[in-house]
């Protein structure tokens, strides 16, 4: 909202103070401020002038004029114009040399077109008033010559621009900032909207409400004899413009300074185009409208639309029908003001992608008592200004409304802030934004000022004012009074630490896997957690895959991603494909969240219910089942090289190997071994993806992805992935992690190496070496594997180091050997493994 300080001082009786005083207080009041603009300090040495004779110079592209002014000095002035709309005898502004126009621009006299030119004579736009400079600017007749045009038309001006809050719609308006400013300065606030209309005698232009959830006030006035071709004065232009709004045409103007200055939007039909009662209503199905942006829009059965007998003539409170709209030859206007539902406004706004002055004032809350006074204010603007009459009568369609009464302690304001507020400092505020308190309760009291109400307590009634819709409980009634005592007032005081026992098991895990994760080389990010049909498509998900049936958002961000995600690859493949399209081709990356997985019985939607009592056990029930499980996991994505090369050699490029060994690592720090099995899963390569067993339980998968998938998302080529459901590793890992006992006698190693079948997996010859050789086996590890002639074909050679150590005695050679020859004669039955060179 930019609000320019002269429309302000209009109706606040404001001391002698800057704008950047008046813009510190209104952002103590928690209005928060954009920027303080200046317009016309920097202007200088511009008079009055006649123009006294007017020489039309030949031989030149365009038309160039030598023209006498009369500049109020001892000799006319020569200047060259090249603008052909005033003449003889027409008071025109004019800057003379040494003068300065806005932005610092510098005038003087100089020779030109063969003619000398002693100063400039200027458009609007060139003395920053308004977008015209379709020509120079005629002054009014009789306007004194050698007159100060600074002083004269006010070009001093600073505009205080602020960002409001969807809480505080009032404040879109010079009204609404012009309140804040009085309350601030504690001075005398003068309504604009306080006019008063002549006594309704009978209708106006037929009307009527058909939809009371869509709109419970419609006010329509009639202007006849309306001049099309008359403009909007200069005063008025050069306010819209200030204040962000482009002059169009009086009719337009008119309503969008009644708009900006009351807050109440306004819209004006051609009364010559109108067929029929008009009637506010739903949109039905398949209705169309071509609005004002001369777009044909496809209606939503929830959007809210002015009618008449032709169809559709309005989006209500977002915008205009192009077959009503006013043109240059209207000349009886019907005004239109209203009162319409704020969320129905708001999910037509954002449904058609169509954000307009009028809809980010009526989704924040507009005064419901305005329609009849701005409506009448914009009625005389029109007669006055385009010698128009006021028709008698007005129609107005009503829902009857049960104002807002809320039930708060006296005390309340001061607990909430920690400060104690008397109850008479309670009353002025809550006066001071306009409420009307008495004492006592509502009858009978409601149970959240009961429940709020201490020993000692009196209770207040508050109606709220009836353009501020946002006051709606006790708890924002305190916050007008904290905020009008001052923010700054606030004592700052550190709350004590509660009591606790630290981290939850769960919580530390978390952390030590990331930990574990970034020291390995990964980099945490935080993706969105919506994914689309596509996304699933992308992944080569089989049709019946689990994890396609997914939770729908009832209102999300983007309609190519409305559901909530199952797998957090998406979101990592995304990111993924985001940082090599900006020249980061080796990438690794992890995330810990969420993933959302119904069941297959789980209704569709949950119950709604009420806030006016606490939920029955049924209720609850009904809202847990139709929750979906939320089990926590982590995922990790590679690729490019994972071992960086340099002036030390070469990289390595990261594999399947990586994203097993990141699915590891995850593991370690839950204090769990994983199983690594051969496995077939979407959407990994059918050859390279293991399957990650804690025990008996599936936990997750890790390996190459499918090229079809690379090639679907955009991928490096071979790039791989891991995800592991952390959740299922946390129980597991529940208590305090037992420290390993350390023996402090002697490694034995011993080195084996097993000729197997190529098909034998790596992970059942380990497991069958580890319960062989007992429990006098510290760690094996796989050091070497061989595939060459001397192996065989169809063969391959596995080389173990095997660590035997004792916790109570050095071990001898024999026990190790023995041990040794154990975990190899198991590993021979299981796997068909045979020592290599025997």
């Amino acid at each position: 909202m930019k609000a320019p300080l002269s429309w302000l001082r209009e109706y606040v009786d404001l001391p002698a103070v800057t704008a950047h005083e008046i813009a510190d207080r209104l952002t103590a009041a928690g209005l928060k401020l954009e920027a303080v603009t200046s317009y016309g300090y920097d202007v200088k040495n511009v008079v009055v002038g006649e123009v006294l004779a007017i020489e039309e110079l030949q031989g030149f592209k365009k038309p160039i004029r030598h023209c006498q002014v009369e500049v109020g000095e001892a000799a006319p002035r020569e200047i060259v114009c090249g603008a052909t709309n005033f003449a003889v005898g027409d008071r025109v502004p004019v800057v003379l040399p040494g003068g300065v126009l806005p932005g610092g621009f510098e005038v003087g006299a100089r020779k030109t077109y063969g003619r000398m030119s002693e100063g400039m004579i200027c458009s609007e736009r060139e003395l920053g008033l308004s977008d015209e400079h379709a020509g120079i600017m005629v002054l009014a007749e009789g306007t004194p010559i050698g007159a100060d045009v600074v002083e004269l038309l006010g070009l001093r001006d600073d505009v205080i621009e602020m960002e409001i809050t969807p809480d505080i719609g009032y404040a879109l308006s010079i009204r609404g900032v012009a309140r804040e400013a009085a309350t601030a300065f504690d001075s005398a606030f003068l309504d604009p909207a306080d006019v008063s209309p002549p006594a309704e005698a009978g209708p106006s232009y037929p009307a009527s409400i058909a939809d009371p959830t869509a709109c419970d006030r419609f006010v329509l006035r009639e202007v006849h004899g309306f001049d099309p071709s008359a403009r909007s004065p200069l005063w008025m232009r050069t306010r819209l413009t200030r204040a962000g709004v482009r002059p169009v045409s009086l009719a337009v103007d008119v309503t969008n300074y009644v708009m900006l200055e009351t807050g109440q939007p306004l819209h004006a039909f051609d009364a010559a185009k109108l067929t029929g009662e008009i009637v506010v209503r739903r949109a039905e199905p398949g209705e169309t409208l071509e609005t004002l942006d001369h777009v044909v829009r496809k209606l939503h059965p929830e959007d809210i639309l002015i009618t008449d007998g032709s169809g559709a003539i309005s989006m209500a409170g977002t915008m205009g029908g192009l077959h009503t709209e006013i043109s240059d030859l209207s000349t009886d206007i019907v005004i239109e003001a209203a009162h319409f539902s704020a969320s129905g406004i708001a999910r037509e706004s954002r449904r058609h992608n169509l954000v307009s002055e009028a809809s980010k004032r009526f989704e924040r809350g507009v005064d419901r008592e305005l329609p009849l006074y701005a409506s009448w204010r914009a009625a005389q603007l029109l007669a006055e200004l385009g010698g128009g009459t006021i028709q008698p009568g007005v129609t107005h369609a009503e829902v009857e409304v049960e104002p807002v009464r809320i039930s708060i302690p006296s005390g309340h304001p001061g607990r909430v802030a920690g400060v104690g507020y008397d109850r008479e400092t309670v009353i002025r505020h809550l006066e001071q934004v306009g409420c009307t308190v008495v004492a006592g309760a509502v009858a009978p009291a409601d149970e959240l000022a009961a429940k709020l109400a201490v020993t000692g307590d009196d209770m207040l009634t508050v109606t709220p004012p009836s353009w501020r819709p946002d006051l709606t409980d006790p708890n924002d009634l305190a916050e007008e009074v904290i905020r009008l005592e001052g923010y700054e007032n606030l004592p700052s005081i550190l709350p004590p630490a509660p009591a606790g026992a630290g981290l939850s098991e769960s919580q530390r895990l978390r952390r030590r896997v990331g930990r574990a994760l970034a020291a390995s080389g990964y980099v945490e990010v935080l993706a969105y957690p919506f994914v689309g049909e596509r996304d699933f498509d992308n992944l080569q998900l089989p049709a019946a895959d689990a994890r396609r049936r997914a939770v729908r958002l009832a209102n999300p961000l983007s309609e190519d991603e409305p559901l909530m995600r199952t797998t957090l690859l998406p979101g990592l493949l995304k990111t993924l494909v985001r940082n090599v399209g900006r020249g980061f081709g080796d990438v690794a990356l992890f995330e810990m969240g969420l993933v959302y997985r119904p069941s297959q019985d789980a209704p569709a939607t949950a119950p709604v219910l009420g806030v006016d009592r606490r939920p029955t056990e049924e209720e609850l029930a009904s809202i847990e089942a139709a929750l979906p499980a939320q089990p926590l996991r982590v995922g990790a994505v590679l690729a490019g090289e994972f071992e960086r090369s340099g002036w030390w050699g070469k990289g390595r490029a990261g594999t399947w190997a990586d994203a097993v060994e990141a699915a590891r690592t995850v593991a370690r720090e839950a204090g769990v071994t994983l199983d690594v099995r051969a496995d077939r899963h979407e959407p990994w390569h059918p050859g390279r993806c293991a399957a990650l067993y804690a025990g008996d339980v599936l936990v997750g998968h890790a390996g190459e992805l499918h090229p079809r998938v690379i090639e679907a998302y955009g991928l490096p080529a071979r790039t791989s992935a891991m995800e592991l459901e952390l959740s299922r590793l946390e129980s597991p890992s529940a208590g305090p992690v037992a420290a390993p006992a350390i023996s402090a006698y002697p490694v034995a190693t011993q080195d084996v190496a097993l000729i197997v079948d190529a098909a034998t997996p790596v992970a059942a010859v380990e497991a069958a070496l580890r319960e062989g050789a007992g429990d006098l086996l510290e760690s094996v590890r796989l050091f070497d594997v061989y595939t060459g002639a001397q192996a065989g074909e169809g063969r391959k050679s596995l080389a173990y180091s095997l660590r035997f150590r004792a916790p109570d005695r050095t071990l001898t050679a024999e026990e190790a050997s023995a041990a040794r020859d154990t975990a190899v004669a198991l590993a021979g039955e299981r796997t068909g493994a045979q020592l290599r060179g025997v």
